[in-house]
């Protein structure tokens, strides 16, 4: 299995705007062989960013998202916040998850290469 974290700094006047904006999302990527959840985290410090993590059954399967027709599709209003809502670049880490506690039957996700988006 694997996360990703995508960091988004938002700037605090905007905050109301971008969660409701989260919250009528698409949601194609539930429907997504592999897919597991999608959160979006509150940040509690200022100048903290966002961050909507999801959990993805392995990396190929999230992968398969990032190429596909509903990754570009569920994305494309992305855009329509003002500029100003974003406070700096966002930043997407992908993680693999060694363990987890709540599902002891885990098999680890294995070792792999650094995550090119456009590759």
């Amino acid at each position: 299995m694997i996360t990703t974290a995508n960091r988004i700094f938002v700037n605090p006047e905007y905050a109301a705007l971008f969660e409701e904006h989260f919250r009528n999302r698409a949601g194609l990527v539930d429907r997504m062989p592999g897919f597991v959840s999608n959160q979006l985290l509150r940040p509690v410090n200022p100048g903290d960013p966002y961050i909507v993590l999801t959990i993805w059954e392995s990396r190929a399967h999230f992968e398969a998202w990032v190429h596909s027709d509903a990754f570009r599709e569920g994305h494309a209003r992305s855009g329509s916040l003002p500029r100003a809502t974003f406070s700096a670049p966002s930043k997407l880490e992908l993680h693999e998850i060694v363990l987890d506690t709540s599902r002891p039957e885990l098999v680890e996700e294995p070792h792999g290469k650094p995550f090119q988006p456009h590759g």
